[in-house]
């Protein structure tokens, strides 16, 4: 195993982790890695906890996003041990719920696929108001009016009262969008599926894109789990020995 230099310059350090020099001081400027030991002559000095606290903010930017990573690495080195041991347990238990999120919405998908399956053909009679809709998907009717908003349903209407009645093909949409939502999709990468879904008048796209979601998750959650080793190692330096008794 190569060995971690005692001592490294804001460039070295830079290198060794694969970040520019700004990255560097920036990171440290906010204090997601120790301050650097400051010579004589004004020059930085950095040591192997640097090394390790970057290589952390690395995957744990990977994992989580920069502004999360950098809060979250600030406050696993300033609080109180416990307390910044669950900070980082909390990251894990949010990307979990986040996979939790996106099975449950395949799982919909699913149900919706195979009710459709043995579906009769449609009539005016399947049609729901936008009260009954919301309703049966477990959304607000301002949900509704808003993914109309933004092209992802289209209801009827009834011209002479201007009220909303949604045909079972809209319903259908409708479901998809919630288990989508509950997925954790936005409205652009749902805008993009719900085209797909009316181009070629199947789910595969919504499932692929679900899976997709699940594989990336994965890839953060790996992240993470490497992070968190480093990160480790940082909050034992700081001593459980604070851990209230």
């Amino acid at each position: 195993m190569e060995e971690t230099p005692s001592e490294y310059t804001t460039a070295g350090l830079a290198a060794a982790v694969g970040y520019s020099v700004q990255q560097v001081r920036d990171l440290e400027r906010v204090g997601a890695i120790p301050p650097a030991v400051r010579q004589a002559n004004g020059y930085r000095r950095f040591g192997p906890d640097h090394f390790i606290a970057l290589r952390a903010y690395r995957d744990l930017a990977s994992a989580v996003g920069p502004v999360e990573a950098r809060n979250a690495l600030r406050e696993a080195r300033t609080l109180p041990y416990d307390q910044a041991v669950a900070r980082i347990v909390a990251l894990h238990v949010g990307l979990s719920r986040s996979r939790e999120d996106t099975l449950a919405a395949l799982r919909a998908l699913d149900a919706i696929v195979s009710e459709s399956a043995g579906e009769a053909t449609p009539t005016p009679a399947d049609a729901m108001t936008i009260t009954e809709l919301a309703a049966a998907i477990g959304v607000r009717s301002s949900t509704l009016r808003f993914w109309e908003q933004e092209g992802l349903i289209t209801p009827d209407r009834v011209t002479s009262l201007n009220v909303r009645r949604y045909p079972l093909a809209a319903i259908r949409e409708a479901r998809i969008i919630a288990a989508l939502r509950a997925g954790g999709y936005r409205i652009p990468a749902l805008r993009a599926v719900m085209n797909s879904l009316r181009e070629f008048q199947d789910l595969d796209n919504a499932r692929d894109t679900l899976r997709a979601r699940l594989q990336e998750i994965a890839t953060r959650s790996h992240a993470l789990l490497r992070a968190g080793a480093d990160i480790a190692n940082l909050v034992d330096k700081a001593g459980p020995c604070c851990t209230p008794r």
